[in-house]
């Protein structure tokens, strides 16, 4: 059977490693992990399995292992796989923690107990991280890019411990984080949009755009005939390529023309170290501009 890949050489068919770093990442993936694998082996992991009893004098009674039945044999072995599962993916020191736990559910319990902490730690983590939400607002010089990822760990911190918003509550907070250069944009959607049926990653795709677009007009585009010349020079096949690469790592559903045209100015704003710094203050998609121009000035 041939092995699949998963990012970060995360094979398909191996539970995610935990050495008791970033808790939260880690029990999203494995959740999935196992529910993919055998649901029947996250219901054991939930419910805990079920001791094989009988009725003796009106109470229940543990079986002797002759009594067994096939049922009782399989959630068993359900919870011996589990077991296996965990026992896969954690590093020594949280093996450590849970080597003297009997089933799958108390190694669960017990990992949630440990990186998560009691209710009480859990609603005070849940206090700090709506406080950082309400006070949430896009920083100076911060890209939409990074300020959505600042958003999202929020968000998918608050959602590990059982708290969540609706997509109308995050979109409407999105756009009350944006500063006062961004209002006309703000106002724009919110006459053009039904606020209750767009999408947050609709409009992290609009806001890029539009940021996109804003820089463009900042920086002028008298640097884009310069560089055209130079991409003309180059072979069809390696234009089709790069641009591909951009495509792919950056698919924008509309105004594509636009962004590739951007995308051209920007290299050739690069050549300079104003766009170098500029490139660190905002996000990862100005970094590849800069590896794109690279590519394209020293093919060597």
């Amino acid at each position: 059977m041939a092995t699949f890949i998963c990012g970060e050489s995360q094979s398909l068919y191996s539970p995610t490693y935990f050495d008791g770093e970033n808790y939260g990442y880690w029990k999203t993936r494995m959740t999935v992990f196992i529910q993919a694998l055998n649901y029947d082996l996250w219901d054991i992991i939930m419910d805990g399995p079920n001791i094989p009893t009988t009725i003796v004098d009106c109470k229940g009674v543990p079986k002797l292992k002759n009594e067994y039945t096939i049922f009782d044999k399989k959630n068993l072995q359900l919870n011996a796989r589990a077991m296996h599962i965990f026992y896969c993916a954690l590093g020594p020191n949280e093996f450590n923690r849970i080597r003297s736990c009997l089933s799958t559910k108390e190694i669960w319990d017990k990992l949630e107990s440990t990186h998560e902490g009691t209710n009480q730690v859990k609603d005070s983590r849940i206090d700090m991280l709506i406080h950082e939400y309400e006070l949430f607002e896009m920083r100076h010089y911060e890209s939409i890019y990074y300020m959505f990822d600042r958003f999202t760990n929020i968000i998918n911190s608050l959602n590990s411990l059982g708290k969540s918003f609706s997509n109308n509550e995050l979109v409407r907070k999105i756009l009350r984080s944006l500063p006062k250069s961004w209002q006309d944009k703000v106002t724009a959607i919110e006459e053009a949009k039904d606020l209750t049926k767009i999408k947050l990653e609709d409009l992290l795709g609009s806001l890029l755009t539009h940021e996109l677009a804003m820089w463009r007009i900042e920086h002028g585009n008298e640097e884009m005939v310069v560089f055209k010349s130079l991409i003309k020079e180059n072979s069809d096949e390696e234009e089709e390529e790069v641009s591909k690469e951009w495509k792919n790592r950056y698919d924008f559903s509309s105004d594509d023309e636009e962004v590739a045209n951007i995308c051209i100015m920007a290299i050739e704003e690069g050549l300079n170290n104003e766009v170098y710094k500029f490139s660190h203050t905002y996000n990862e998609r100005y970094k590849f501009v800069i590896d794109f121009k690279d590519k394209w000035l020293n093919p060597d």
